[in-house]
């Protein structure tokens, strides 16, 4: 986590000359953050090479995000070119480590959570490109292309065909603003009132996409677990609230598009974690597969997935449900 050369000089150039720069965090993409320190306060260095990373979708959606009234963070600066964006500083309160910290406001923070998705879903999703079953697909493929061959398992036919039903009824009514890392990792607590109270990180990859989506994301999060009450309450809050806004709402179309979308983000991760392991050598994600298949285990018991639980029942073996192991 050292800064890149180029990144004095950038501070120099927009107003931030002399200020300290310290390491921050990294995620699983090629982006690298800086807290940014001087006198007058502080700023996020996002460090986003431009041969690695296009970083005008994350700027864009976030511009969308503002306009609409939620806490997007700004840039203060930007040289694409270079890949440096100097950002609005949101602080340290993820709400992963601020729930730990405070349990008692666990039930609070997720219905904010819950009530920005559903004011977010007043929207129109904005320009970007929309889900579609071949992207869905794409995804949901990323299991057998990286996971399986990782613990010694070939590929069966069939596993297509097991979703291709499950993908009309995902895609059908009218598209919103899915963020698609809608988690409690990529919350921050800010001191704002209502929906601006939580705010929104990492949410360049967004598409238009069926609301469940980010509802799914955010209440099976593989790094905090939410109770299976929580879960409950909270999709019922978000139904409640889209039949205040707009009439009438199919809870159970909703709650079956929910379970479809669950399976395929959860399954979809299976894959990536196993690619950052095996292509780019981050050793930490395969940790988190134990996690993800219990899971992953829950969401094949919904009847909405019964062609995809019969594949994997068929196809693979328990023994290659642990996990892919890290070579040492």
């Amino acid at each position: 986590m050292i800064p890149p050369a180029h990144a004095p000089g950038f501070l120099e150039q927009h107003g931030w000359g002399g200020a300290q720069i310290a390491p921050l965090a990294g995620d699983a993409s090629f982006r690298r953050y800086f807290r940014v320190h001087r006198p007058q306060g502080t700023a996020v260095l996002m460090d986003a090479p431009p041969e690695k990373e296009d970083s005008r979708p994350f700027l864009a959606i976030g511009r969308h995000l503002d306009t609409l009234g939620f806490s997007a963070p700004q840039p203060l600066a930007a040289d694409l070119d270079a890949g440096l964006i100097l950002l609005e500083d949101f602080g340290d309160d993820r709400v992963g480590p601020f729930l730990a910290r405070n349990a008692a406001h666990e039930r609070a923070v997720y219905e904010t959570a819950v009530d920005i998705l559903s004011a977010l879903h007043d929207h129109p999703p904005g320009d970007v490109e929309h889900y579609s079953e071949a992207e869905l697909l794409r995804e949901a493929r990323l299991f057998p292309e990286w996971y399986l061959p990782a613990v010694g398992v070939e590929e069966a036919a069939g596993y297509d065909a097991a979703w291709a039903p499950l993908w009309p009824l995902v895609l059908a009514g009218p598209p919103v603003l899915t963020l698609r890392d809608y988690h409690a990792d990529n919350l921050m607590i800010l001191d704002r009132p209502g929906v601006r109270r939580l705010g929104l990180l990492d949410y360049q990859d967004a598409l238009a996409g069926h609301p469940a989506y980010d509802l799914a994301s955010l209440l099976q999060d593989i790094r905090r677990i939410v109770s299976p009450e929580l879960e409950a309450a909270m999709i019922d809050r978000y139904i409640a609230a889209r039949r205040a806004r707009q009439g009438a709402i199919d809870a159970v179309a909703f709650r079956t598009a929910y379970d479809i979308l669950a399976a395929q983000r959860n399954i979809k991760i299976l894959g990536v974690f196993t690619r950052l392991y095996v292509r780019d050598g981050r050793a930490s994600y395969p940790a988190y597969h134990p996690r993800l298949w219990e899971m992953v285990t829950h969401n094949l018991e919904s009847p909405a997935l019964a062609g995809v639980a019969a594949w994997f029942a068929a196809n693979v073996p328990a023994s290659a449900r642990q996990g892919v192991v890290v070579q040492s």
